[in-house]
């Protein structure tokens, strides 16, 4: 497929797209044709002048001007290149014109969202067109969903096959909110009756897999010893995201359950979470409360350098079947931004070079890329470790 661009970055001048951008001016392949998009094209300027101070001699992006709110500026801009990495949300609100644009011209498609129900949604409307042109489409390419899905993955490897399996995954992250990360979460919970419409849609619509059975397991684990701590089940994305992959791929086994949670080293930090989550969630429900908590932090705001430094992910997890215990553990760097700019870049790069299975429409990064992408990350400083394992 020969287009003007190998990869182009939607929303590069934005805090996360920034990061992102940096991380690419670094790592991209000499020989590879990439591009900065956004509407301003100054502001795409200035960027493109730091990053080839801060990276002299690597490949300099070229400047496309593209505007979420104009889907025809989103197709030429689909049609000119091979990859489109987005990071324009909240997704809800922006993203699907894009989407539709990748779909519609056979463009691999990739993002962060971390919002179920624009998930959800771009299925229903865009899968079928994706099968048919051959576009890949790869939502949660960053701390949603990209460490729990692989994480998942590598667990499963490490266990015998052919037999139902069971895995649990415990969170624990130090991290900072963007202005970007806190619009998109308000919209989620100012609305729950549409995500709750949209995931009824999808699975309606959507096959199953013959003969298997692939499920999250919703019941509580108060306390953990591979997290050392107590948990909350985490109603994210991640979930969802990585029983799909199972959905996907038989070497989950005939019988698929996962469960998610978030951790903590003290049961006053876990209320402290529940109770402030319900509060976001009462009140994004009332116009006025909602306004005031999103003008805390605008779009385009972050942790400064300091705060992304000190910042750190660890998933652990537990896997069982077939006789067989297997404990693992998934590490790096600040979530949100740092290690996401990271999981972003690499998993273009993944797309744009690497040796993948057949795959179009949907799916996860963990059914497009898979060890590909493990192996780039872990070349890039992130931990995939087994742990221990046991007999059950």
């Amino acid at each position: 497929m020969e287009r003007d661009h190998d990869l182009v970055l939607f929303g590069a001048t934005g805090y996360t797209g920034a990061l992102t951008a940096a991380y690419l001016a670094g790592h991209v392949p000499a020989g590879t044709r990439w591009a900065l998009a956004g509407r301003n094209r100054d502001k795409l300027a200035g960027l493109r002048e730091r990053l080839a101070a801060q990276a002299p001699g690597s490949p300099l992006p070229d400047l496309l001007v593209a505007d979420a709110d104009d889907p025809g500026s989103l197709r030429a801009l689909a049609a000119s290149a091979r990859v489109v990495a987005g990071t324009v949300g909240p997704y809800s609100e922006r993203g699907g014109p894009l989407v539709a644009a990748c779909a519609a011209e056979g463009t691999d498609y990739l993002d962060l969202c971390g919002e179920p129900e624009f998930v959800d949604r771009m299925y229903l409307e865009h899968h079928a067109t994706a099968v048919g042109s051959g576009a890949r489409l790869v939502h949660a390419c960053g701390f949603d969903s990209v460490p729990h899905d692989l994480g998942a993955r590598f667990t499963v490897q490490q266990l015998p096959e052919g037999v139902p399996l069971h895995v649990e995954g415990f969170v624990r992250a130090r991290g900072t909110a963007s202005g970007g990360t806190l619009h998109s979460l308000m919209g989620a919970f100012a609305e729950p009756g549409r995500t709750l419409a949209a995931g009824r849609a999808r699975r309606a619509a959507e096959p199953r897999p013959a003969g298997r059975r692939v499920r999250v397991d919703r019941r509580g684990v108060p306390r953990t010893r591979l997290a050392r701590g107590w948990t909350l089940p985490l109603p994210s994305l991640d979930p969802q995201v990585v029983v799909r992959s199972a959905a996907a791929s038989e070497r989950y086994g005939p019988d698929f359950t996962y469960g998610h949670y978030a951790a903590f080293l003290h049961p006053t930090s876990a209320a402290a979470a529940l109770v402030g989550a319900g509060g976001l969630l009462a009140a994004a429900q009332v116009p006025a409360l909602r306004e005031r908590l999103l003008a805390l932090r605008a779009p385009g705001e972050g942790p400064t350098p300091e705060q992304l430094a000190e910042g750190w992910f660890t998933v652990h997890f537990a896997g069982r079947g077939g006789g067989r215990r297997v404990y693992t553990r998934v590490s790096g760097p600040e979530p949100g931004y740092a290690g996401t700019a990271v999981m972003l870049a690499e998993s273009a790069l993944c797309l744009l070079h690497d040796d993948l299975p057949e795959t179009s429409g949907q799916v996860t990064p963990a059914t497009a890329m898979g060890d590909a992408l493990i192996g780039r990350l872990r070349a890039a400083g992130f931990g995939f470790e087994v742990l221990g394992t046991a007999a059950d």
